[in-house]
């Protein structure tokens, strides 16, 4: 569940990165710095990238960026990125991102709840657009908390 595996130190909103890249580095490095994942996580995710594409953006300014547990997982947990300008992952820009959230899980089973919510917040355009003009953590960590209210409903 969205309160079990985000924390608000966790959460980052910045006003743009150099590169994709730099995207998933600065994504995953909350939770290398709380002891979720080692910091060549964010490594296989650019190399997972490098070899099949963007397949993490799931819609126009979402982009779920994960790995393989073997790739630096530690413990399942989530991370938020909210970057102002939109992060280009596929070098045409038809693949754009402003929301990125970071998933660390520790096999295939163990996030499959929290993923029924991202999926029900992923699909509300409205819920995205609020969750962009986020102005601090806190308020991206209530959003993400009511879509989790809302699922369970």
């Amino acid at each position: 569940m969205i309160a079990q595996m985000l924390r608000k130190e966790n959460i980052q909103i910045l006003d743009q990165v150099a590169d994709w890249q730099e995207a998933v580095r600065v994504s995953v490095k909350p939770l290398v710095q709380t002891g979720f994942v080692e910091p060549r996580y964010a490594d296989g995710i650019i190399e997972n990238a490098l070899e099949l594409g963007p397949y993490f953006v799931l819609t126009d300014d979402v982009a779920l960026l994960h790995g393989r547990p073997e790739q630096g997982v530690i413990e399942k947990q989530l991370a938020v990125t909210v970057v102002h300008k939109s992060v280009d992952f596929s070098g045409d820009k038809s693949r754009q991102a402003r929301l990125l959230v970071t998933l660390a899980a520790t096999n295939g089973e163990d996030h499959i709840d929290v993923m029924a919510t991202l999926a029900e917040l992923f699909m509300n355009e409205e819920k995205i657009r609020q969750v962009i003009n986020s102005k601090s953590a806190e308020e991206v960590y209530q959003i993400f908390l009511a879509a989790e209210e809302a699922a369970l409903e």
